[in-house]
């Protein structure tokens, strides 16, 4: 018997794959496609202090190899997703990992204090610090005072709560964040967000989006978060859980090898809703084959 669970500071998973926040709605959508007793947990989208109407349509374009997106985080606020979505959440049988992104440092800090007052049902609070697609959004996360200081006063009023930080590639040295982020309190690390790219109709010479810019997901940006994840997990300061381009069992095993403690498949769900489950039957037998026993065994085992 393989041995799939981990476990990312206070935060114990069956097995390291989730499912990313914004790829899987509130989760009620995926039902008829996804058992989800099968999945390590589900990050449910992002949601903000007030409701959001996001941004303006187009909100999405494919690329070669991905997507860009820009909801701009659509949403219906706080306290609709605890009054409306965590009740459905609850009853799933896998770990429940919220996600929230405030305006400001004092926001960001009083979402986390309601969400702990909530949190029945939630195993985690993921800190969405980096979201490319709003006015200020990757503010947070491209600054290490910042991202330290929004994290510790999150952990103030989240004592018992997990705590992750979602963080942006689009930074010089991604280290130093993620230290900021274990300085600050965090159990782990999510890396990486999307890259800003945009997409242009020469043509009609417009931007294809209605924000102009947007966050490059997808096969596309794999290479470039395996570096991040490989480059953070060398800190051995704070677990890592990867994100980008994870489509497959073999982006998993990369993902792994490299260092990243869990995962979560993002873009893959637009287009095959069952990837995550996929992966995770497949998972016991790849590791078996690297002459393993557990899922731990194998994290950061990469020959350099």
């Amino acid at each position: 018997m393989i041995d799939l669970s981990c476990t990312l500071g206070r935060l114990r998973l069956r097995n390291p794959v989730l499912v990313a926040s914004g790829t899987f709605g509130y989760a009620k959508e995926m039902a008829p496609f996804v058992d989800f007793a099968k999945l390590g947990g589900v990050v449910p989208k992002t949601v903000t202090h007030a409701p959001r109407a996001g941004n303006r349509p187009p909100r999405t374009v494919e690329t070669a190899s991905g997507m860009l997106n820009a909801i701009g985080l659509d949403n219906d606020g706080l306290e609709h997703f605890l009054t409306h979505h965590l009740p459905y959440l609850r009853t799933l049988p896998t770990a429940i990992v919220g996600n929230i992104a405030g305006k400001s440092e004092d926001e960001f800090v009083a979402m986390a204090a309601r969400v702990h007052q909530s949190r029945e049902g939630l195993s985690a609070l993921e800190l969405n610090l980096s979201c490319p697609n709003v006015s200020g959004g990757t503010d947070f996360a491209v600054d290490p005072k910042l991202t330290r200081d929004i994290v510790r006063r999150c952990r103030d009023v989240c004592p018992d709560l997990p705590l992750i930080a979602k963080l942006t590639p689009n930074v010089t040295d991604i280290t130093v964040i993620a230290k900021a982020a274990a300085d600050g309190g965090a159990d782990a690390v999510s890396a990486v967000n999307t890259f800003v790219g945009m997409a242009v109709d020469w043509r009609k010479r417009t931007p294809i989006l209605g924000n102009i810019t947007g966050g490059l997901s997808g096969p596309a940006i794999k290479p470039l978060a395996l570096r991040a994840v490989w480059r953070i997990a060398q800190l051995k300061a704070i677990p890592v859980i990867a994100v980008g381009g994870i489509a497959t069992l073999n982006d998993v095993m990369d993902f792994l090898v490299v260092g990243a403690t869990a995962v979560q498949i993002g873009t893959a769900n637009f287009y095959d809703p069952t990837a995550s489950v996929k992966v995770v039957d497949a998972l016991p037998s790849a590791i078996e084959s690297l002459g393993a026993s557990s899922v731990r065994e194998i994290v950061g085992t990469l020959k350099t």
